[in-house]
């Protein structure tokens, strides 16, 4: 063979080698033999608190317990989340997802109140959905823009947000479910204003109470969180997203652990223990999603 055509096999070969994700990711069986199940959290709204506990935290904790293994909570953060799971970094690049450099596995699985995004569904496995969501607009409540006039319809609704987000300053957070080429914010005129990679998703609002925007991109359940924080300080303009899902993330070569946690959220969602870890953390959010959380809603 030509040393050129050596040349390119390797060549070829190594490139094949670099779109595969790197292994460690650990099973069911790993996780058993090992005595321990390590839950990757990224503090966010009352799914992580950050101080311990939170609403995905005792949901875990729970799904340990079943395992019959020790709980471990290993905190991350956006930018380093996926490597921490799979052992390869990623972020979005269009509607695909781009992966990065390799790192060492740091957890098992990932509950933060994830939003289970196409692009993401490419570097991890999805659960079943664990909790309802979508994005809104929220504003501050000196500004004019106001809130929009339900229609009865989500496609109409969020025409109308976006229809008067021409030259509004709107916050934004990339690789995220607040990144705002995810629901073409682009061509609604609006200042987007993206923030640092450090920037944790709760710290959206009081950036905007700091007057660094008017507005800014949040989800459902932080918005939930936020109103009950800062009463009277902001307001919901309205909606940018059609309804999303949460859910906890797994590698894809933990097939084993993603299926019993499956069996175990289907268990706890009948008995209605779920449903009562919710209360605890969002009470009102059953006033917004009572179809998502009703027991016989389970399957």
């Amino acid at each position: 063979m030509r040393k050129t055509n050596i040349i390119n096999l390797l060549l070829m070969l190594f490139g094949i080698v670099l779109l595969v994700p790197a292994g460690n990711a650990r099973d069911l069986q790993d996780i058993r033999k090992e005595g321990v199940l390590r839950h990757l959290a990224i503090p966010y709204a009352n799914f992580y608190t950050g101080r311990g506990d939170g609403l995905d935290v005792e949901l875990i904790q729970g799904f340990a317990r079943e395992l019959g293994v020790r709980y471990e909570l290993v905190e991350t953060d956006w930018q380093h989340v996926f490597g921490d799971l799979t052992g390869r970094h990623a972020k979005r690049n269009g509607k695909n997802a781009q992966l990065l450099g390799t790192t060492p596995v740091r957890g098992d699985l990932v509950a933060n109140g994830m939003t289970m995004l196409a692009w993401r569904s490419q570097v991890v496995d999805f659960s079943d959905p664990t909790f309802p969501s979508g994005v809104w607009l929220v504003a501050r409540a000196d500004s004019d823009l106001s809130p929009i006039t339900p229609a009865n319809d989500l496609a109409e609704d969020i025409r109308q947000v976006k229809a008067a987000l021409a030259g509004r300053t709107v916050l934004a957070l990339l690789n995220t479910c607040l990144d705002p080429g995810l629901y073409q914010m682009e061509a609604t005129g609006a200042d987007i204003r993206l923030q640092p990679k450090g920037r944790k998703l709760n710290e959206m609002v009081p950036a905007i109470l700091n007057k660094d925007a008017e507005s800014t991109l949040l989800d459902v359940p932080d918005a939930l969180i936020a109103m009950e924080r800062w009463p009277g300080q902001i307001k919901v303009v309205g909606p940018v997203s059609g309804q999303q899902r949460m859910a906890v993330a797994f590698a894809k070569d933990s097939p084993e652990l993603r299926a019993a946690f499956n069996v175990y959220l289907q268990r706890i969602r009948r008995d209605g223990t779920y449903n009562q870890l919710v209360k605890k953390y969002y009470p009102g959010v059953f006033r917004y999603f009572p179809g998502f959380f009703a027991q016989t809603d389970v399957h």
